[in-house]
């Protein structure tokens, strides 16, 4: 590809800095990196975040909400209103990529996935939307999981492929005709939420605090070793990147409240105070896997070598 094949002309030092997060449901935004884009909004950064599906399968995860109506009538109206209030609190924006929720699937064996869900979608096709979404918000960085999605949910793993897809294609003018002009993003990061240094540091603030700590039983399955003594990796890819945002983890727990059908707003995510979490881990993790602009490691920006 030549260079006249690339929307360039927008560079950093010219106009905001822009920043794309890709999630699979419509909550996933505020459990992970929600401080992170909060805290670039509030420095002046442009964030979007696109929602690949709108969980419209999703159960309900808060029990103060079993038996609601609405989520029973309608659970993808339900949490569009939800994706909207979260998004308003976090001051981002948002786009719906139109996909279908697959679901969690369970039992043994797996059942099939639902028929046209996101997860079955052939690449290209998925991908699409998200091209279209890049080439017109034009981020500098894109942010989403890695090959396990996190965690190994269909949807999770399909928003990882089709990130993927985005970046390495995007600025590319023969791919995707008739999704907009080429845009190539600079930067692709790995979200690490699940880190398990966090986790690990966290426990034990709880512990020598004299409180309960609701991560032993994680802990315990990550500490577990093999036959030869080695404790298995999480994720393979290393933290890089640490972005200080511990002044916006109320703002971060406000927009997980606002998904009020899929978080228990006495539960897991809420085991530990902003307070202690400043203290101990004030930082969102993550991972630099691809850069087209000279950086080093480690970062505590995800736009170091853009500014």
């Amino acid at each position: 590809m030549n260079s006249n094949e690339r929307n360039v002309t927008d560079h950093p030092s010219a106009a905001p800095l822009r920043l794309l997060a890709v999630h699979a449901h419509p909550d996933d935004e505020a459990s992970k990196g929600a401080a992170m884009m909060a805290s670039y909004v509030a420095a002046g950064v442009e964030v979007m975040v696109a929602t690949c599906t709108g969980g419209e399968r999703g159960d309900i995860q808060n029990p103060a909400l079993v038996g609601d109506p609405h989520s029973a009538r309608d659970m993808g109206g339900a949490r569009r209103l939800e994706m909207a209030r979260a998004a308003k609190i976090l001051g981002i924006q948002q786009q719906w990529l139109g996909f279908t929720d697959s679901g969690l699937p369970e039992g043994d064996p797996l059942p099939d996935l639902p028929v046209n869900s996101f997860a079955l979608k052939p690449l290209e096709v998925a991908a699409a939307p998200l091209v279209r979404l890049v080439r017109r918000f034009r981020p500098h960085v894109i942010v989403s999981y890695d090959e396990n999605g996190g965690y190994p949910h269909p949807d999770h793993i399909m928003a990882h492929k089709i990130a993927v897809e985005a970046f390495h294609t995007a600025g590319d003018a023969e791919k995707y005709p008739g999704t907009g002009d080429a845009w190539e993003p600079s930067k692709l990061y790995y979200d690490l939420a699940f880190n398990p240094q966090r986790f690990r540091a966290l426990h034990f603030a709880l512990e020598d605090a004299g409180l309960a700590s609701p991560y032993a039983q994680r802990l315990a399955a990550w500490l577990e070793n093999d036959t030869e003594g080695h404790t298995p990796p999480v994720s393979p890819h290393p933290t890089t990147t640490q972005i200080d945002c511990g002044d916006y983890f109320e703002s971060r727990d406000a927009a997980l409240r606002a998904h009020a059908t899929q978080v228990d707003p006495d539960g897991f995510f809420f085991a530990v105070s902003p307070e202690m979490q400043r203290k101990v881990w004030p930082w969102e993790d993550y991972s630099l896997i691809e850069s087209r602009v000279p950086t080093s490691l480690p970062e505590n920006d995800l736009f170091a070598g853009l500014r």
